[in-house]
C-alpha cells in the first residue's frame, strides 16, 4: 500500500564556511536562490527555498557557515545559525568529501548533539574524488556522530540530489503545502538583488576583502512615464567597505573594477527580474563596520 500522506516542513543546511551549502540548495530548488563564492561565508542570512513535488513541500533554509567568530558580525551570524536549527523539523550537516574531518566539523557535530531535530550528515562534492576516497569521508563521518541518514551527494553532478530529497521530506511532520505551487523563495526581490551585487563584487578580490563587503539597495526606481518604450529599472546601490584601501580595490584602476562588477551584476539581476536595468553603484567606507553595533544595524546585520 503506498503512502499518500502530504508531507511539509522546513529544513536547513548547516556547516563551517564554503562547504557547498549554497550550491546544494539551488540544486534541490532548481534555481539560483542563494548567491554562490568560493569566498568562505558568502551566505550572510538565512535563505528560504521551496522544493514543491505532489506528495511534499520541503522548505530548505541555507545559513552562514558556523564559525569560530572574530568580530560582531561573526558572533551574529553563528546565533542565526543556532537560531534557525533550533526551529527546523531535520538538520542536514554538510561535510565536503574533498576535506577531512577536522576540528571545525567536531565543534558543530558536539552543538549538533543538542538539537531537538533529527541530523542528516550530508557529504557534499563526492565528484571531486575518488569512490574509495568517498567511501574513507563516509566512514569518519558515521564516527562524528549519531545521524539519522548518512547521504553522499554531488550538487554539480546531480548525484543523489532525489535520494537527499526523500531522506529530508520522511522527516517532515504531515501538513498541506505552506507556499503557493510554483513559489521557490520568500526572498523579496530588493534582497535578491543586494546579494547578486555582492556576488559580482567578491569574485577576484583579495582574500581579507569578502568579509567586508556588504550592499545597500538605495532605491528601485520605475520609468516615470508608463507608456515609455524603455521599461528599464533603475537600481541605486551602495557597496560598504571598511578602509580607503579595500575601496581601491573594488573601484580598481580608473573604475574598470567596479564596471565589471556591475555588467556581472547587472546580467544577473536581468535575468532575475526578466527585464532591463540600469545599475548605479557606488562605493562608500564605513571603518571597521564589522564590529560596531550601530553600523551592523544600519547595514541590516
Amino acid at each position: 500500500m503506498t503512502d499518500t500522506t502530504h508531507r511539509s516542513g522546513f529544513a536547513c543546511f548547516v556547516g563551517r564556511p564554503n562547504v557547498g551549502k549554497s550550491t546544494l540548495m539551488n540544486a534541490l530548488v532548481g534555481e539560483k536562490v542563494a548567491i554562490m563564492s568560493s569566498r568562505p561565508q558568502t551566505t550572510r542570512r538565512a535563505i528560504r527555498g521551496v522544493l514543491t513535488r505532489e506528495d511534499s513541500q520541503l522548505v530548505i533554509v541555507d545559513t552562514p557557515g558556523l564559525h569560530r567568530p572574530r568580530t560582531l558580525l561573526g558572533e551574529r551570524l553563528n546565533d542565526l545559525v543556532r537560531e534557525t536549527f533550533s526551529e527546523v523539523d531535520v538538520i542536514g550537516f554538510c561535510l565536503p568529501a574533498d576535506q577531512k574531518v577536522g576540528p571545525g566539523d567536531q565543534w558543530i557535530a558536539r552543538e549538533l548533539a543538542e538539537a531537538r531535530a533529527p541530523v542528516v550528515a550530508i557529504v557534499t562534492k563526492v565528484d571531486k574524488v575518488p569512490r574509495d576516497k568517498v567511501a574513507e569521508h563516509l566512514l569518519a563521518v558515521s564516527q562524528l556522530g549519531e545521524w539519522a541518514d548518512i547521504v553522499p551527494v554531488s550538487s554539480i553532478e546531480g548525484i543523489q540530489i532525489d535520494t537527499l530529497v526523500d531522506v529530508l521530506t520522511k522527516h517532515l511532520p504531515e501538513g498541506p503545502a505552506l507556499y503557493p505551487e510554483g513559489e521557490v523563495t520568500d526572498e523579496p526581490e530588493e534582497v535578491r538583488i543586494g546579494e547578486l551585487i555582492r556576488e559580482a563584487a567578491l569574485e577576484g578580490v583579495r582574500d581579507e576583502l569578502p568579509h567586508s563587503i556588504a550592499v545597500v539597495i538605495e532605491e528601485l526606481l520605475e520609468p516615470e512615464d508608463e507608456m515609455a518604450s524603455k521599461d528599464v529599472l533603475e537600481i541605486r546601490a551602495q557597496l560598504f567597505v571598511e578602509r580607503d584601501s579595500q575601496k581601491g580595490i573594488i573601484i580598481g584602476k580608473g573604475g574598470a573594477r567596479l564596471k565589471e562588477v556591475g555588467a556581472t551584476a547587472r546580467a544577473g539581476i536581468e535575468r532575475l527580474l526578466g527585464r532591463r536595468v540600469y545599475l548605479d553603484l557606488h562605493v562608500k567606507v564605513a571603518k571597521d563596520w564589522q564590529r560596531d553595533p550601530k553600523q551592523l544595524g544600519r547595514l541590516g546585520f
